[in-house]
């Protein structure tokens, strides 16, 4: 069992900059992948990046390319979402989640997701 902790959200202004944490406890496995979506009121949940953590790969989505960053600091098994030039579209609920593949015959993956924490971009 994985408990996701997440942090640092909240209300800011256009233009300003958050990040948000997710601590994983009781640890991270070098198979795991951590992302983050986003839920916006009336809309569906839409997945905004994913790191894996044995390579450190990561996406981003396109909606928010070269304003958000995702990171992962594995001694602490935390990812990180940097969101910089913040829009009002931005506004959303933000889940962490991960996904832990267990190798068994056949293999199967659990997902895990965080408590979710608000983002509001406002003036």
């Amino acid at each position: 069992q994985v408990h996701l902790e997440q942090s640092g959200g909240g209300l800011v202004q256009p233009g300003e900059s958050l990040t948000l944490s997710c601590a994983a406890s009781p640890y991270t496995l070098s198979t795991d992948t951590m992302s983050w979506f986003r839920q916006a009121p009336g809309k569906e949940r839409e997945l905004v990046a994913t790191i894996t953590t044995a390579d450190k790969y990561t996406n981003v989505s396109d909606s928010v390319k070269d304003r958000f960053t995702i990171s992962k600091d594995s001694a602490k098994n935390t990812a990180y979402l940097q969101m910089n030039s913040l829009k009002p579209e931005d506004t959303a609920v933000y889940y962490c989640n991960l996904v832990r593949t267990v190798f068994t015959i056949p293999s199967r993956k659990i997902t895990y997701w965080g408590q979710g924490t608000q983002v509001t971009v406002s003036s």
